[in-house]
């Protein structure tokens, strides 16, 4: 999943720093933090675990799969923050407060925050990201952001194209996906005891 779902699916300030934060620390650094972000650490690895493994993500694949490749999980999950925004977005008010208080919770540990997000933070918070996220400008420029990052992708394919002519059935495999990913999260947090050896 993406930046909005990983902030959605935190469930205290310092499961958030660590949700939002895992991506951008190397394994062996997980434990260089307070037990709390280490369950937000986890957290959104046990997401994205979940996320890749269920049925409905992997049909949802299978739109951008023709054009993308590899890549079309990536996809999957911009787009799938665009249809919890639209969900979200239905309380404009109650959304922006949420979206505000992301911000300010995260700046709040900014001393813990590795800098590579600390950078995309500010970012984040100054174009409103999670906010925006419910506007098709918005995602296109998420959309726009993983081809310019992609190693092997050309910048120019329409991807925002596919995403808006498939916009029905993909929101349909958001619709049957999320409840699932959202029981699973909240059961995880409440559970997680620590890291457990393999």
């Amino acid at each position: 999943m993406n930046h909005l779902a990983h902030a959605f699916l935190s469930f205290s300030d310092e499961q958030l720093v660590g949700n939002m934060m895992a991506d951008f620390i190397r394994n062996r650094e997980r434990f260089l933090y307070p037990a709390e972000i280490q369950k937000g650490i986890a957290l959104h690895r046990e997401i994205d675990s979940y996320t890749d493994a269920h049925a409905e993500i992997r049909e949802a694949k299978k739109v951008f799969k023709p054009i993308v490749g590899l890549y079309a999980g990536a996809f999957v999950d911009v787009s799938f923050d665009y249809f919890l925004a639209e969900k979200l977005a239905e309380n404009q008010r109650d959304f922006k407060r949420f979206t505000q208080k992301t911000y300010r919770t995260l700046f709040r540990f900014s001393d813990v925050l590795p800098k590579n997000f600390l950078a995309v933070l500010e970012n984040m918070a100054k174009n409103d990201w999670l906010f925006n996220y419910q506007t098709e400008k918005g995602i296109f420029y998420s959309f726009q952001n993983v081809l310019n990052k992609a190693r092997y992708l050309d910048p120019q394919l329409p991807v925002f194209e596919v995403f808006t002519e498939n916009k029905a059935q993909l929101r349909q495999h958001f619709v049957n996906f999320f409840p699932d990913l959202q029981l699973h999260a909240e059961n995880f947090a409440k559970n997680w005891n620590g890291w457990q050896k393999k």
